[in-house]
């Protein structure tokens, strides 16, 4: 992409966006996928078009990161990390009504791997950092911007190698902001009418992945085994698919709960939460995935013969935790599967919860309105995981802000890792546009 005559962020955020998705930084887990290099090295192209001095970090061949500080009016602030990450989980063409590293554009929205999660935002990022460096704007403290490699795996060739290898890269930065929040969902208000509000991410859960082996007797397929893995690991996760994990509301979700009463008239108890939560659509599924823990099975191996008993048995399950809870979640975990399985712990990461209120909180909630004046912001805990979660390591708040003014028909939540992603260009201009505000006055 070569310069543009063009200086403000929402004429080219879509442009940006369109070429970060095609180009393929699909992270399958395993080290087979393609990396992040192209596109560490188009971003990096792209700061140094406007004169800024970006740093490209390797954890391996091919995943890299890239990381550029700004410097503020106010040094003896604390600096504002604003970032996102390159990776993209893997699409499968043959479920997609569009190539899903063309960046179609059709239907007033950009379609593609990445379009929800995340290169809507790096986009974002992108333009309003170039425009910064184009004009010579200042901003209040020091901005220390960083795309990151290896997110959709934990973060552990990314954000977490970084943290660890360079923490210099982040010095005096106090808080972040990233992905997962700050996009719109419209809901009834209690006088018949609607409402737009935004969901500001403040907190999230912890993630605990973890396979499960089954031990046992080998052997022939046609004798009589009370021994066997397979059947003991069945079993055990019929256990772990029946058990009711308690609900506890933590701060962030109740205050997202009352005051969604509050706007739709819809009462509610702990117990019974559908009417509320329907109002959310879409975005429903990541408010109940943080009402309590939650253990969901994702993988299963075993066997390698139809007559053969094999020894062993395994499976993955991916478990995620609120504030606090790891400790009774694994201890739970331990229980529900039983003696003959063993539990072990593959990646884990921790709960974050962070204040919705302070100075950062005010930025971000008076950028939205400057550009929807009637806008409700309201707090909630995504129910998955970011980049914030290695940042905190070194003593930093994250919040995810990612703004969108969003179609009230548009089922955005579920397209996060789904088929046809898309993005609106009209968000993505709304979203340059609120970005810019928070940055020139955070």
């Amino acid at each position: 992409m070569t310069e543009t005559t063009k200086s403000r962020p929402e004429d080219e955020v879509v442009g940006i966006c369109r070429d970060l998705i095609r180009i393929d930084t699909s992270n399958y887990g395993d080290g087979s996928g393609p990396g992040e290099r192209e596109a560490a090295d188009h971003v990096d192209r792209l700061l140094r078009e406007v004169g800024l001095q970006p740093e490209v970090v390797e954890s391996q061949p091919g995943r890299a990161s890239v990381v550029v500080r700004i410097p503020g009016a106010d040094r003896s602030r604390g600096a504002l990390c604003v970032h996102g990450h390159l990776d993209v989980v893997p699409a499968n063409a043959d479920d997609w009504s569009v190539d899903p590293f063309a960046a179609v554009e059709k239907d007033g929205c950009i379609w593609g791997r990445g379009a929800v999660d995340m290169k809507d935002m790096d986009a974002m990022i992108l333009a309003c950092v170039r425009h910064i460096a184009r004009e010579g704007i200042v901003p209040p403290r020091d901005l220390v911007v960083a795309f990151f490699a290896d997110e959709e795996a934990g973060g552990v060739h990314g954000s977490h190698h970084l943290v660890e290898h360079r923490p210099d890269l982040f010095e005096g930065v106090t808080e972040a902001i990233s992905e997962v929040g700050g996009y719109s969902v419209t809901v009834p208000t209690a006088d018949g009418g609607e409402k737009r509000a935004y969901l500001l991410q403040t907190a999230e859960k912890g993630i605990a992945w973890i396979r499960l082996t089954a031990t046992g007797r080998a052997g022939h397929g046609s004798v009589p085994n009370d021994e066997n893995p397979i059947a003991r690991l069945a079993e055990a996760l019929s256990r772990l698919a029946a058990h009711k994990w308690p609900r506890e509301f933590i701060p962030s979700v109740r205050t997202l709960l009352d005051r969604l009463s509050e706007i739709t008239g819809v009462a509610y108890s702990d117990e019974d939460l559908d009417e509320l939560l329907d109002h959310l659509g879409g975005a429903q599924g990541f408010v109940r995935g943080t009402l309590q823990d939650t253990s969901n099975v994702t993988m299963l191996d075993a066997g390698y013969k139809h007559n053969v008993i094999p020894q062993q048995a395994h499976a993955n399950v991916d478990c995620r935790f609120l504030p606090g809870h790891e400790d009774d979640l694994m201890q739970t975990i331990r229980e529900l599967v039983g003696e003959h399985v063993e539990v072990e712990v593959l990646h884990r990461d921790i709960a974050l919860d962070a204040p919705f209120d302070g100075a950062l909180v005010e930025a971000m909630v008076a950028a939205l309105r400057s550009e929807d004046p009637e806008a409700e912001v309201l707090p909630y805990c995504l129910s998955g995981g970011t980049d914030n979660k290695a940042l905190s390591l070194l003593g930093i708040t994250g919040y995810g802000f990612a703004p969108l003014r969003l179609p009230a028909d548009l089922d955005f939540a579920p397209m996060f890792h789904g088929i046809d992603e898309r993005v609106p260009t009209e968000s993505l201009r709304f979203g340059a546009r609120v970005l810019q505000r928070l940055l020139e006055t955070c």
